[in-house]
C-alpha cells in the first residue's frame, strides 16, 4: 500500500491546493492531508476552522483523511507509515523553497520521498495569501476557493469584527 502526505497551512484552502489533492489522491492507496502549524506563519482562520474546511472538501475522497498536527512533517509521517510528502509547485521562487524544504526533511529522513505536482495552468496563480488579500480589498474570490471558504470568510470577520467597505 502506498501512502502519502499532503501537508500546508491551508489558510485558507484554494482550488489550487484540491488540484493537488485530487491529483494526488490518484497516486496514492492512502493520502492524508494535513492542516500544519508552521511557527513561520499567522494564520487567519483558526486551526478548527481550517480543518473543518479541509474536510468538508475532501468528504468525498474515499482514500484520504485529514489531519491536523504541529509536529515536524516528517515525524508525522513517519507515525503514519507515509512512503511520500506531497508538495505543489506554482512558480520558478515556490521551487526555491521546497528545494530546501525538501534538502531538511531528507536530512531528516532519507526514506520518505518527496513528490513534488505541478499547479495545473488555471490555478497556478492561487495562493491563499493572494485569496486573503483579494478578499480585504472585496474582490470576489468564490471562483478560486471552494464554496465553504467563502462562508467562513463571513464568520471569521464577524468573529474578528472587521468591517468591510
Amino acid at each position: 500500500m502506498k501512502i502519502g502526505i499532503y501537508p500546508g497551512t491551508f489558510d485558507p484552502i484554494t482550488n489550487g491546493h484540491v488540484d493537488i489533492i485530487k491529483r494526488a489522491s490518484k497516486l496514492f492507496d492512502k493520502l492524508y492531508v494535513c492542516v500544519a502549524h508552521n511557527i513561520q506563519k499567522e494564520t487567519f482562520f483558526t486551526e478548527a476552522q481550517r480543518l473543518t474546511m479541509v474536510k468538508t472538501v475532501c468528504e468525498e475522497y474515499k482514500n484520504i483523511e485529514v489531519i491536523a498536527s504541529s509536529d515536524l512533517i516528517v515525524n508525522i509521517a513517519k507515525k503514519l507509515h507515509c512512503d511520500a510528502i506531497v508538495r505543489g509547485l506554482r512558480a520558478v521562487s515556490d521551487f526555491e523553497y521546497e528545494f530546501a524544504y525538501a534538502a531538511g526533511n531528507e536530512y531528516l529522513d532519507n526514506s520518505i520521498e518527496m513528490v513534488f505536482l505541478m499547479a495545473s495552468s488555471n490555478t497556478s496563480f492561487i495562493s491563499s495569501s493572494a485569496i486573503k488579500e483579494f478578499r480585504y480589498h472585496d474582490v470576489d474570490v468564490s471562483k478560486l476557493v471552494p464554496k465553504i471558504v467563502v462562508e467562513y470568510f463571513s464568520i471569521r470577520e464577524r468573529e474578528l469584527n472587521i468591517i468591510k467597505k
